[in-house]
């Protein structure tokens, strides 16, 4: 998304168009005090609102609408307390979106990240210049992005009930029967919290893979107790542990962060993750 142009949409609406890639920033304007005109986007949600419940501003809502950044905002990606205790992301959505009912932290992580490319577009521009390493030379390349040729990842897998965010899926060794989630905004600080009290009482054994198990699993077999979904993550079989990380990974929904990058050193062309770095939100200005 470079420059700004007429609309209301950074995605394209599924009803009229293809959403597998974001178009550029067509944004609306409201002005402030002194007659700034501050761009405001139409954001579409790849969860399409599915699984809010009744109660939240985001039920069956297909899209958010968000203000560009100001430098208040800026201010609020340099606090080092948010940074500190995880929540920088959070503080930055709740200022910029335009409805206030909604709340960011029960966005799932694939909506939120939605929004945070199309803060970055409307903010700084579509092209996001990086440092990438070759996966087969593992040569430091600095890759430039179109984050506009970013693919959506629409939902597409039905939930247990209308309006909750919980999936069945049936593991493939000891066929028990898992109830899961995709994870919150929440649930990302929640875990970026345990994560560093661990590390502060000198725990240096990594647990990232059962953490998250034990935030994704709602229910086993019809038990949702916390204490014997916890003991259960921790004896998993690792084919049906890694079976069931990649069904969630597969189908939760949220944006691509890939594209291909021809290396420098090799000539390699090759697709990379695209790291979402300092840079994402402190591009080069020269």
């Amino acid at each position: 998304m470079s420059e700004v142009r007429e609309s209301n949409t950074v995605f394209a609406d599924n009803k009229h168009e293809d959403r597998s890639a974001m178009p550029g920033p067509i944004p609306q304007k409201s002005k402030d005090d002194f007659g700034f005109d501050i761009p405001i986007e139409s954001i579409p949600l790849p969860s399409l609102g599915k699984v809010y419940p009744s109660s939240s501003a985001l039920c069956n809502r297909e899209s958010v609408e968000i203000r560009a950044m100001t430098a208040k905002d800026e201010d609020i990606l340099m606090s080092r307390a948010y940074i500190k205790n995880g929540t920088v992301i959070s503080k930055l959505l709740e200022s910029c979106i335009v409805d206030k009912d909604v709340k960011v932290t029960e966005m799932l992580s694939g909506d939120r990240n939605a929004l945070m490319i199309g803060l970055r577009t409307i903010g700084y521009g579509a092209d996001y210049r990086v440092e990438v390493e070759c996966p087969e030379c593992e040569h430091r390349n600095t890759a430039e992005f179109d984050l506009t040729n970013v693919p959506i990842k629409p939902l597409d897998i039905e939930p247990v009930d209308s309006g909750e965010n919980v999936f069945e899926f049936t593991l493939p060794v000891t066929k028990h029967k898992i109830e899961f989630k995709f994870l919150a905004g929440g649930d990302e600080e929640e875990i970026s919290k345990t994560q560093e009290r661990k590390k502060k009482k000198g725990f240096v054994a990594e647990s990232v893979v059962t953490t998250r198990l034990l935030y994704n699993i709602v229910s086993v077999n019809g038990d949702s107790n916390r204490t014997k979904i916890a003991q259960y993550t921790r004896n998993m079989l690792a084919r049906d542990s890694l079976a069931l990380r990649k069904y969630v990974d597969k189908h939760e929904p949220g944006v691509e962060l890939s594209d291909y990058m021809t290396c420098a050193a090799c000539g390699e062309e090759s697709k990379v993750n695209i790291p979402l770095g300092a840079s994402f939100f402190w591009p080069d200005t020269e």
